[in-house]
């Protein structure tokens, strides 16, 4: 076949380091070709561009969408599990499996990630603590390799190359579609607590004691508040909803699913954008201010209590022409000091935006680059036009490196091949493996080159 491409300039969502490759959207029956007729910079799949940093960008060389549809997703009630193609969102997937009693059983804060990134990134959501990440649901799935032939693994065939691929950023193969375990609700609302915390050592000793109660468990932070209100947090405990918990009215809709959007940003705002101190001082003060010091018992939607700001289209725009970094770490549980002193450094440095969020996370799954581990992870969005701001994540980066943590390479926009290392113990266990699958780089992409990963 002739193969039709597009030049496309691409970014990630922060919408930092721009680059330029061939692009295409294809169907499962053309990848083989498309990959055939690569140059030696490579390919790479790229599902909605939801990646923060440069890990869906692959300069001068192929970056391919994979057509998908969640209609065409097989959903077995018995056996409480979907199959569906990676090019499948959990977008659609949600419309399709919520009505029937079912909910995905890791989604991250945007619901408009394909099945296949959320395989390729290891997504982790408010429930790690008890589900684990998306790996931990997958049964199966179907991969092509870099020599065109497709391959059937799974934890029990083939699971060095599965558990490479699980986190693997998309460098080991094309995910075709997969096969994973849904959770089954009752209603497709959340019953939500809301705790407010005047500062960050009341927020983590509350997490530290509660958070195993509910399967979701999320914080805000407030990164600008200084003094004895350092950190100070909302913190949002959830449970699915029981069918008992309504009224009869409420009842006979239980399992509604409308996702509503507010408002869009337009695609022109000022060259500056619209997060600054005082936008986000203010932000912040009122975000606190409206919430109960306490209150148990709430009814939220399932895009309400997962995907806030979902309902906002191009939100990544009010950041401005530079856009943003999005800092994501993890340290070890017992390492709560060095986390105080990173929100110090955060706070004294006054270049947080308001979308700063701090989780709790369970164990580890087997995947080598899977990002969770058991300990607390912090995320922080932060203008690339902050002042400082290379030696302030650098000083970051330290903290991270001598406290056994590591950074999110989904999220990842600034850090070094050291830190990653460092971070991953097992890095060359699954270099080796990415190898013996492509000997010849045929998957490649702008992260994988910067961070040393090929």
């Amino acid at each position: 076949m002739e193969t039709d491409y597009t030049t496309s300039r691409l970014t990630g969502w922060g919408r930092t380091s721009p680059s330029s490759a061939r692009t295409a959207e294809v169907s499962r029956g053309d990848v083989a070709a498309f990959i055939k007729d690569s140059n030696r910079r490579g390919v790479l799949m790229r599902g909605l561009g939801r990646s923060y940093g440069d890990a869906a960008q692959n300069a001068g060389g192929v970056v391919l969408t994979l057509k998908g549809s969640a209609q065409e997703a097989i959903l077995d009630v018995d056996a409480g599990t979907v199959t569906a193609g990676a090019g499948v969102s959990l977008h659609d997937l949600l419309k399709v499996i919520v009505p029937r009693g079912f909910f995905v059983p890791v989604t991250p804060g945007t619901r408009f990630v394909t099945v296949g990134g959320a395989i390729a990134s290891d997504i982790h959501g408010k429930n790690h603590h008890v589900d684990g990440s998306f790996g931990n649901h997958l049964r199966r799935m179907s991969l092509m390799l870099a020599d065109g032939t497709i391959q059937e693994i799974s934890p029990q065939l083939n699971p060095t190359l599965f558990w490479a691929t699980v986190g693997g950023m998309g460098l080991t193969g094309v995910i075709l579609d997969a096969t994973f375990a849904l959770i089954p609700i009752e209603t497709s609302l959340c019953t939500v607590n809301t705790i407010r915390c005047r500062n960050i050592d009341v927020l983590i000793e509350e997490m530290s004691h509660g958070d195993d109660d509910h399967r979701y468990s999320v914080a805000w932070a407030d990164l600008l508040a200084t003094g004895s209100r350092l950190g100070r947090s909302v913190l949002w405990r959830g449970d699915h909803t029981k069918l008992a918990e309504l009224s009869s009215k409420d009842a006979a809709q239980s399992l509604r699913y409308e996702p509503r959007y507010l408002a869009s940003v337009p695609p022109v705002v000022p060259s500056f954008g619209f997060v600054n101190r005082l936008s986000s001082t203010l932000f912040n003060e009122l975000w606190f201010r409206k919430e109960p010091r306490r209150k148990e018992g709430t009814h939220k939607s399932i895009p309400s209590y997962f995907h806030p700001l979902d309902a906002i289209g191009s939100w990544n725009r009010l950041y401005g022409e530079g856009g943003f970094l999005q800092y994501q770490f993890v340290l070890p549980f017992g390492c709560e000091d060095e986390l105080r002193r990173i929100v110090e450094k955060i706070v004294v440095s006054k270049t947080a935006g308001p979308l700063v969020v701090l989780k709790r996370f369970g164990a580890s799954n087997t995947a080598p680059l899977s990002f969770p581990m058991p300990g607390w992870t912090l995320t922080v969005d932060i203008p690339t036009r902050a002042e400082g701001l290379g030696s302030l994540l650098h000083s970051l980066d330290d903290i991270v490196m001598q406290s056994g943590g590591r950074h999110y390479l989904a999220k990842d926009a600034h850090t070094t091949p050291l830190a990653i290392s460092r971070g991953y113990p097992r890095l060359e266990e699954w270099k080796q493996t990415q190898r013996s699958v492509d000997p010849d780089r045929r998957w490649q992409s702008d992260l994988a080159r910067r961070l040393e990963l090929i």
